[in-house]
């Protein structure tokens, strides 16, 4: 083999040990993200080359605290370190990261991964933090006494890794022959022993900080400021950006139309396209700041603490703290939620989590909210300071949670409980998030979107116009030519069920594409409206203003409450079924959903037609 074949290097490491950002460090952009054949975990696998020319492939395996596996990430982790997972070739070195603050914890594993004897080098990262707390770590020593090279890293620094990557050019040393010790807790005190200085307060602004986030009081009253914050922030922040694409769109759509002659093609750039898929577009903004706080939280050390404090509602509920982690992601999207299930190893509450991750606010649902709360809810100032569209959307979102913890108890009570199982979790130390890893996870995410904007929603909307388009209407005929569509056909012919809840023909037919991603629910309500305005195309853009002339405030409500509850999307329900291994549960999720939806709709609907006429 040449000197400059491309190596193969796996990343593992505990969770919070600042893994991922060492590989965002190493690849920059240069990645790829997808997931393991035959499984929902993700797998993301980049690419650099050292100064010397030498081109090294590198994968981020999934966090583990032991090859011990007690989840499907371990045992991935487990499986592509030994060369053991089909169709994934084994790695020829192995970059074992851990965290220099908590090296008792991390250095376990490290001794673990040793075992395999695979070439290895041990990454000891976040040196720069250990430092300031006036930890003194001996790495010489270190590596003479467990037998593989180590560095020293600062992930979240520019140059941070070249010592891992010089070390990984040059070429690792042949795996250690000496047999380990029995137990490995004992040979990590004598490590610790023989290379490391503690000082006599290692954590002190950890300690001081977790008095205010870890009390039963205060630090729930921070935690429902910080969730409050978010929510304000994201109609706050993002209203000027997200009017600001909202006047690019509509110029974009206006000219490109003026360029066609009137016909079909006209009307499905201007209606379908701009008219369907440029509502939903304008929602980014809000979602990349939903993003940025929750990947902000996450980076910082906060989230295990948030799981912590709420760990003892949650068990009341018949959840457990470890659910906290898996229902957060489901804010950004249910399917990646129920993913990290996996790690909640009682089974009863891992399908529990499941079954109500889908009550999360997420991300697709934030279009809808934005929309009518944009049409029935004023923006103004709450004792000056506080926007009332966003107390309404944090309204939303803690109906959400509260439904969730009703649902969990419900099912807690008809299951029946023979004992509580405890919460063990790492608190790592607190970190401030570095901003290429927002960036770079923002990216990401973004990207996501505009995938399923391109992808999917394109599909359905091009689908949703030609329903609403054809076939023609008879010379003469009374009405709005969309009325006489196979679209008008459905939504009359589905109106029955739902016209108890408010819902005209027109949201009837958004509700459909909606089952395949929520936010299609929008642009299929731009569609229907610009091609009921005759190809309007100015009208179409302002589909908040439409909406607002065209329903009354107790439908508006109405269909705001139906999304709190209304039953995921496909794809989502495919997880579940993945994951609980039959469709059975996944068609429970989709029923109890369903019927929870059409009940609060109803029950809205008829108090809010009271109250408002």
């Amino acid at each position: 083999m040449s000197a400059v074949a491309e190596l193969r290097v796996a990343l593992v490491g505990n969770p919070n040990c600042g893994k991922t950002a060492l590989f965002n460090r190493l690849t920059g952009s240069r990645q790829k993200v997808a997931n393991y054949a035959g499984v929902t975990v993700e797998r993301r696998e980049g690419r650099f080359e050292a100064p010397g020319g030498r081109a090294f492939r590198v994968l981020d395996l999934p966090g583990a605290y032991s090859l011990d596996a007690a989840s499907p990430d371990e045992a991935i982790t487990r499986d592509v370190c030994r060369g053991a997972f089909p169709g994934e070739p084994a790695p020829d070195a192995l970059v074992c990261v851990v965290d220099a603050t908590n090296l008792r914890l991390h250095l376990r594993f490290a001794l673990e991964v040793r075992r395999l004897g695979r070439p290895m080098v041990l990454a000891v990262n976040m040196i720069d933090v250990a430092r300031r707390r006036g930890i003194a770590i001996d790495l010489a020593q270190l590596s003479c006494e467990v037998g593989v090279p180590v560095v020293e890293t600062v992930a979240v620094r520019r140059g941070g890794a070249a010592a891992l990557v010089a070390r990984l050019d040059a070429g690792l040393p042949p795996p250690p022959q000496s047999a380990d010790a029995g137990d490995l807790h004992a040979e990590v005190r004598r490590l610790l022993a023989l290379a490391v200085r503690m000082p006599s307060r290692t954590a002190a602004v950890d300690e001081a900080i977790d008095r205010v986030v870890l009390h039963p009081v205060l630090g729930l009253g921070l935690l429902a400021l910080v969730m409050f914050t978010v929510f304000q922030a994201v109609f706050a922040w993002a209203a000027p950006l997200q009017d600001a694409l909202g006047g690019v769109i509509s110029a974009l759509g206006g000219g490109i139309a003026g360029l066609l002659p009137d016909g079909p093609l006209r009307s499905l750039v201007a209606d379908g396209l701009f008219g369907g898929l440029g509502t939903v577009l304008v929602f980014l903004p809000q979602i990349l700041v939903l993003f940025t706080f929750i990947l902000a939280l996450e980076e910082s050390g906060y989230l295990p603490r948030a799981a912590f404090l709420l760990d003892r509602l949650m068990a009341a509920a018949g959840l457990s703290g470890r659910s906290f982690i898996p229902l957060l992601s489901s804010f950004a999207c249910a399917i990646p939620g129920i993913m990290a299930t996996r790690s909640i190893q009682d089974p009863r509450d891992r399908l529990a989590t499941i079954m109500v991750a889908p009550l999360m606010t997420c991300s697709a649902r934030l279009p809808v909210y934005t929309l009518l709360i944009g049409a029935f809810v004023p923006r103004r100032e709450v004792a000056g300071v506080l926007n009332l569209q966003g107390l309404v959307l944090f309204a939303l979102y803690l109906a959400g949670i509260a439904s969730a913890l009703l649902v969990a108890w419900t099912m807690k009570r008809a299951r029946g409980r023979d004992g509580e199982h405890p919460l063990l979790l790492e608190l790592p130390s607190y970190r401030l998030p570095h901003p290429r890893d927002l960036a770079i996870g923002l990216v990401e995410r973004g990207a996501v979107f505009l995938r399923r904007v391109t992808g999917i929603i394109l599909a359905l909307t091009v689908l949703l116009w030609f329903l609403a388009s054809f076939p023609v209407p008879p010379e003469g005929a009374p009405g709005a030519p969309i009325d006489h569509s196979f679209a008008g056909m459905l939504g009359r012919a589905i109106q029955p069920l739902f016209a108890p809840l408010g819902f005209g023909w027109e949201i009837c037919v958004a509700l459909l594409p909606g089952l395949a991603a929520r936010e299609v629910a929008v642009s299929a309500l731009g569609t229907v409206y610009a091609l009921q305005a005759g190809g309007d195309d100015a009208l179409a853009a302002q589909l908040s203003t439409v909406v607002a002339r065209e329903w009354t405030v107790a439908t508006g409500l109405s269909l705001l409450v139906f999304y709190i509850y209304a039953p995921m999307c496909l794809s989502t329900i495919a997880v579940i079924r993945r994951e609980t291994n039959g469709w059975r549960r996944a068609g429970i999720a989709a029923g109890y959903l369903f019927a929870l939806a059409w009940l609060a709709s109803f029950a809205t609907y008829q108090v809010a037609v009271r109250v408002f006429g």
